[in-house]
């Protein structure tokens, strides 16, 4: 039986259907086990699922330029 610190290891190949037979069963089988990784679980779906609501806003070519310098200078003082 998978630790919950392995399945939080794996949640992410998991959430995207990424994982083998074996470890997506491994994974399935913890969950009906553990009231708080299933939990766990849930909060990222649903964060998943609001994140991929919102829509990125726009920004003007001259807001990007000031943004790049903006980072760009940062970069500099941090070197």
């Amino acid at each position: 039986m998978l630790t919950c610190q392995q399945l939080v290891e794996l949640i992410t190949d998991y959430v995207e259907g990424a994982l083998d037979e074996q470890r997506h069963a491994d994974v399935v089988r913890h969950l009906s086990e553990c009231d708080d990784c299933l939990r766990y679980v849930a909060q990222l779906q649903q964060t998943e699922r609001v994140l991929a609501s919102i829509q990125a806003p726009t920004l003007s070519s001259d807001d990007r330029a000031a943004l790049i310098a903006a980072y760009r200078d940062w970069c500099a003082r941090q070197g």
